[in-house]
């Protein structure tokens, strides 16, 4: 499944602008969620992720990143307009920040689902390394 991908965003409008971004590409998305809860409920049918920081629950978004990436190897990129708030969370990739561009997106996307830097990579795209 190296193209599933879940969208954890509490924003509809931004959720479903990702998700026509990912699917016009060719990627599946398997789901959309808004909490931590959804989150962790579809992160096993996933192999990447798109992360908020604010979900419906909070800023819960970096413990949902953190969980799904240590219990179901989820990719995990931040898309939030608010980097400061990721704190650490080793297992992240990077981050891009809102409003966002389809390339970013793709950029991220592409890193993400190849599982290693050999994806063209955006200056939209921060790396958390």
């Amino acid at each position: 499944m190296p193209k599933t991908a879940l969208i954890v965003e509490d924003e509809i409008f931004v959720a479903l602008d990702l998700e026509r971004i990912l699917v016009d590409a060719g990627y599946t998305v398997g789901a959309i969620a808004a909490d931590s809860a959804q989150a962790l409920a579809a992160a096993p049918a996933c192999s990447f992720a798109f992360v908020d920081v604010n979900l419906r629950d909070g800023p819960t978004g970096p413990i949902v990143a953190e969980r799904i990436a240590r219990d179901y190897g989820v990719k995990v990129v931040f898309v939030t307009a608010n980097p400061g708030q990721i704190g650490t969370v080793p297992a992240a990739l990077g981050y891009v920040r809102k409003p966002f561009s389809d390339q970013a997106i793709l950029a991220a996307a592409a890193i993400a689902a190849a599982g290693s830097n050999e994806a063209t990579v955006d200056a939209d795209f921060v790396r958390l390394d």
